[in-house]
């Protein structure tokens, strides 16, 4: 394997714990949660947009979850 490089931003593609992390949930939940993957050279991987789309759906403590036939019918 090459040289590993090291960098001061977050890649667009993560890693299942990678991802977890990301979300701070552990790799057991997050593979429960409906948060689609990307192929790339035949790893599966989190698109770091797709994860803060599933973070800023989630409701507020103060907000009732959304019913799933709410999000049919919007």
């Amino acid at each position: 394997m090459g040289k590993q490089v090291a960098i001061s931003y977050q890649p667009r593609l993560l890693g299942s714990q990678e991802a977890a992390t990301y979300l701070g949930v552990s790799e057991t939940t997050l593979r429960g949660l409906d948060i689609p993957r990307r192929v790339m050279g035949g790893r599966k991987l989190f698109d770091r947009i797709d994860l803060d789309r599933y973070a800023s759906d989630l409701p507020y403590e103060t907000q009732s979850p959304r019913n799933t036939c709410d999000q049919v019918f919007d």
